[in-house]
């Protein structure tokens, strides 16, 4: 089948690549030239393991291609998919839909023949028909149908999660949009994943019910976090304990610094508003959203009693500032919260992450890139772990230590045991919920 894939993000040009490796004939299209030009080059503008190679492999078999001409990519389509930027409106929470109404309309006029227009973009309940009104404006007589098709990658993870996913879910209205669909994802059926369809409003509420219902697990076992800290236990030992009940599942139990990156943050405000828009406060919702933030505020609180309650001219190494391992993502990463603080305070901080320095440098000023954990150890007072990459789980603890000026220990992540890094020669050690 033919598809047009507008939008080369991280959405985008994931679904576009493994769309090609399905044997389906790709145009991935987008309106930055720079971006065009970087993938023609057969460069990838995002780091997710695994893609460039998979991108170079369909581009050379002629399966996928890239372009800034929408028109032409979406002439004979027999799908078009949305996979355009809904990031959080400023001043009311609500996701901007400029650029997925935009490019409807667009679409609509380049339509030249009986097309399914698929929304994978993520968008509140009733966008998908909004879209459909934005086509039929431009379209003329030109049929088509529209479909909703969330996405659920995970970064780092995405191309596994496209290719061998929990669940497909599909949006359709009748039989004819829904055969389409079912082309596109013959690859997935014949392997035997589940593809899920409904109507449209059903698939874009899971989408936001889902992600959600994930941001909370990870603010429900931060908050036990923070009890376990106070009468003595172990979160680890809890989040194991619970994790084993089938009912709950171990995933996303894992005590940290608090959820970010690019969905669950928009995604939960997004869902905020649309249940004040509807008079049904997502009550449980809205208070993950403010639970989520004074969890990132302790973290600094801890940071800043490990450093005697004065973080004024400490050298303090931060390893790890992306939301996440195995991505170059820095949107709404706890680091974008901790760190400032901690310049602001006076501290003189040092940053080591295998991908965050792109990103990194516009958005935290301020602080001195170094290369590798030993380095920046030199002469510190505090050595924080903030993002659990794998090179950070595995380090020399007594080379660190002897290193440091005071070889002090905040495991954000709880990657390591209290004991080994107090024998290394570490003075403190402080994790969450420990």
């Amino acid at each position: 089948m033919k598809i047009a894939m507008i939008g080369t993000g991280y959405v985008g040009l994931v679904s576009g690549v493994c769309f090609s490796d399905f044997g389906h004939e790709v145009v991935c299209v987008d309106k930055d030239p720079a971006k065009i030009e970087k993938l023609l080059r057969g460069e990838v503008p995002i780091y997710e393991p695994g893609l460039e190679q998979l991108m170079a492999k369909n581009v050379a078999a002629g399966r996928l291609s890239f372009t800034l001409d929408l028109a032409a990519a979406v002439a004979g389509a027999d799908a078009v998919f949305i996979a355009v930027g809904t990031p959080t409106r400023r001043g009311d929470g609500h996701a901007d839909l400029r650029y997925v109404m935009a490019a409807a309309e667009e679409i609509g006029a380049a339509l030249t023949g009986y097309t399914v227009v698929v929304t994978k973009s993520t968008v509140p309940v009733g966008t998908n028909r909004k879209v459909a009104e934005a086509v039929a404006r431009t379209a003329g007589d030109t049929p088509f149908d529209v479909a909703s098709n969330p996405e659920f990658l995970r970064e780092g993870a995405a191309i596994d999660d496209f290719m061998r996913p929990d669940r497909v879910v599909v949006g359709v209205e009748n039989d004819r949009a829904r055969k389409t669909m079912a082309d596109i994802y013959r690859p997935l059926s014949l392997r035997e994943f589940p593809v899920v369809y409904t109507n449209l409003e059903s698939a874009e509420m899971i989408k936001y019910a889902a992600n959600a219902f994930l941001a909370t697990k990870i603010t429900f076992i931060n908050e036990i976090a923070r009890l376990c800290e106070k009468v003595g236990a172990d979160v680890k030992a809890v989040s194991k304990g619970i994790g084993m009940d089938g009912r709950i599942g171990s995933k996303f139990l894992h005590a940290g610094p608090g959820y970010g990156g690019s969905c669950f943050p928009k995604d939960t405000k997004a869902l905020a508003r649309i249940g004040q828009d509807h008079a049904v406060p997502m009550q449980i919702t809205e208070t993950v959203i403010r639970v989520n933030d004074e969890i990132k505020h302790r973290m600094i609180e801890k940071i800043e009693d490990l450093c005697d309650g004065a973080l004024r001219d400490k050298v303090i190494t931060i390893l790890g500032v992306t939301f996440k391992p195995n991505t170059d993502d820095m949107r709404d990463a706890p680091s974008l919260t901790i760190i400032p603080a901690l310049v602001g305070a006076g501290a003189k901080v040092r940053v080591v992450d295998p991908q965050g320095r792109h990103e990194g440098e516009a958005l935290l000023p301020g602080v001195k890139w170094v290369e590798s954990a030993y380095g920046a150890a030199q002469g510190a007072d505090l050595l924080v772990l903030l993002t659990e990459w794998n090179e950070f789980r595995a380090l020399d603890l007594g080379k660190l230590a002897k290193k440091m000026a005071h070889p002090r220990l905040a495991d954000l992540r709880n990657v390591y045991d209290r004991d080994e890094v107090l024998a290394a020669g570490f003075e403190t050690y402080v994790g969450v919920g420990r």
